[in-house]
């Protein structure tokens, strides 16, 4: 077997998994890409492919453990979505949208969530200096390089 551990990437060393779903002639039943560099990683494998197995049959969506940032980024799309909705009009339900006032909601919902995860990296890029307001943080340190530069005219003209 070669390639990389389904789970840690490391180089596969011959452990594999076979879908006991499927007959031994079907090809199905050794997926090329599940392979493991360790009994432990194969292990790993298994249990999230079982759980995940157990999880369809009771018929659960998977879902994502969002993080309190993105919950806010949520929070912060539903302006989004009510704006877009009150464009297309309240009274008519969502299930009879056409495709294009549909994107346009996905698109408003999207367009907002992706901005409210940048305007908290943003945020949380710069840390907190005492002393320093927020409006005195440089966010581009290359802003004034050209008056640094001494082959470069000042801005005024020769002094």
């Amino acid at each position: 077997m070669s390639g990389k551990c389904w789970v840690c990437k490391r180089q596969a060393r011959g452990f594999g998994h076979s879908d006991g779903r499927f007959k031994i002639a079907d090809p199905r039943r050794y997926p090329l890409d599940w392979v493991f560099c360790s009994r432990r990683c194969q292990d790993i494998f298994h249990t999230l492919y079982g759980r995940r197995l157990a999880a369809e049959e009771r018929g659960e969506a998977l879902m994502v453990d969002a993080s309190d940032i993105e919950i806010a980024a949520m929070r912060d799309c539903l302006k989004a979505f009510g704006a877009a909705a009150g464009h297309i009009g309240f009274d008519k339900p969502l299930g009879t949208y056409s495709e294009a006032e549909a994107m346009a909601v996905i698109d408003a919902i999207v367009t907002r969530y992706t901005e409210a995860l940048t305007e908290h990296h943003e945020r949380a890029s710069t840390p907190p200096l005492r002393g320093v307001s927020a409006a005195e943080i440089v966010r581009d340190p290359f802003a004034d390089l050209k008056d640094d530069l001494p082959w470069e005219e000042p801005r005024g003209g020769k002094s």
